[in-house]
């Protein structure tokens, strides 16, 4: 960041507790027709922000909620959508609230209490009771539920504007790892969303960030609260010539895009190694042309892909990974960097676990030892295994 353009965020002030009301400029697929999933590539205008970003940095965005789901939630429970409630020591109305300043695809325990105060039926009381004294229970029940499917199952309840903004879960921002270079985009922040929707009781219900940006946001238009989050480890290495292992499946390959780019508008001389994977190559294979163009020019050392359901059994990328195992552990030898991005529930612990059983194999360790040099020696000491996972 230049002084200059520090100096002008932090005139903006721009952050999380003061967003800049940003626009999309692009939505667009990059899953073709047929595919499982719906991924797009999104760009968010951020000139005359003042925020600068690094990459391996994250944008934060507030999300609104569906109008039709405001709408909705007003008329059911017969309330006015300008009448005044307190929001964090502001009056503002209730419409504004519901839209912007609490979750509604996803219901709070503290909401069911009060609506089992407040059906008439017996039976139905003593239900929502039995619900509401076991979790289990309550988050089977709520499973796939916003607060309409409630308002549709209990018709004809009524709760005060107080009440009602009492028992709501607050929006918090999302992060969305930055999938674009300064150095080639420093007016623009370059997303890269997968879509969360299903289909419950005839009724399409979306991801409140995901469905925000992917259907409800309009183009061109300045009203998507964002700031910059910097990331803590996960940057670029300082010597240019150091190589790197970018380990990315699915949107993972965020930020892997925005390091590719930047290596090369910066002339770094380091090689780069990329693992992507996803379901199916023909419809799931993110920024397909991109990085076929930078592994034509070079740039792309090499790339190894693992698209999980165009065989019979599973390949992930940390099978990759162990197929090249000796090549691997040969970069980390000569001191490359590995970073992984995505799923920490499931691929990071088996890409961890692989790091581990390629130091053992290759490296002629114990498991103690491998253990200790991935954990400990590589992650720690070094600061070469970086991970950016949610």
């Amino acid at each position: 960041m230049t002084d200059s353009k520090s100096e002008q965020a932090k005139s903006h002030g721009v952050s999380r507790a003061n967003p800049y009301l940003a626009s999309i400029t692009a939505n667009f697929p990059l899953t073709k027709e047929g595919s499982e999933k719906e991924t797009r590539h999104i760009v968010i205008d951020i000139r005359g922000s003042g925020i600068s970003y690094q990459v391996g940095d994250s944008l934060g965005i507030f999300p609104s909620n569906p109008p039709y789901i405001v709408e909705a939630m007003l008329q059911a429970l017969s309330l006015e959508p300008e009448e005044q409630v307190t929001s964090q020591n502001a009056k503002i109305s209730l419409k504004e609230f519901l839209s912007k300043h609490v979750v509604l695809t996803r219901v709070t325990k503290k909401f069911v209490q009060l609506l089992q105060q407040k059906v008439s039926s017996a039976f139905a009381r003593k239900r929502l009771e039995e619900i509401l004294q076991n979790e289990k229970e309550l988050e089977s029940y709520l499973w796939g539920k916003d607060y309409l499917d409630l308002l549709e199952e209990y018709p004809g309840i009524s709760f005060n504007p107080d009440e009602l903004v009492s028992s709501l879960g607050r929006m918090v921002p999302r992060l969305y790892s930055i999938a674009s270079s300064p150095l080639l985009f420093p007016e623009e922040v370059h997303l890269t969303v997968a879509v969360v929707s299903y289909k419950v009781a005839g009724r399409m219900r979306y991801g409140v960030a995901t469905g925000y940006l992917s259907r409800f946001a309009k183009i061109g238009v300045k009203e998507i609260p964002v700031y910059n989050q910097p990331a803590k480890h996960f940057h670029l290495p300082e010597d240019p010539s150091a190589d790197i292992i970018m380990i990315g499946p699915g949107t993972g390959i965020a930020p892997f895009r925005a390091f590719l780019q930047h290596r090369t508008a910066a002339g770094h001389r380091g090689k780069n190694w990329l693992f992507f994977g996803e379901q199916h190559q023909k419809t799931d294979f993110l920024y397909h042309e991109e990085l076929l163009n930078w592994l034509n020019q070079g740039i792309l050392t090499r790339l190894d892909t693992a698209f999980s359901r165009d065989q019979s059994y599973k390949i992930y990328v940390q099978h990759k990974m162990k197929a090249a195992s000796k090549d691997l552990w040969g970069w980390l030898q000569r001191g490359a960097y590995v970073y992984v991005c995505g799923d920490a529930k499931r691929m990071a612990k088996d890409v961890h676990q692989t790091l581990i059983e390629i130091a053992m194999e290759e490296g002629r360790m114990s498991q103690q030892e491998a253990s200790h040099y991935i954990n400990v020696v590589l992650a720690k000491e070094q600061k070469r295994y970086r991970k950016d996972v949610y």
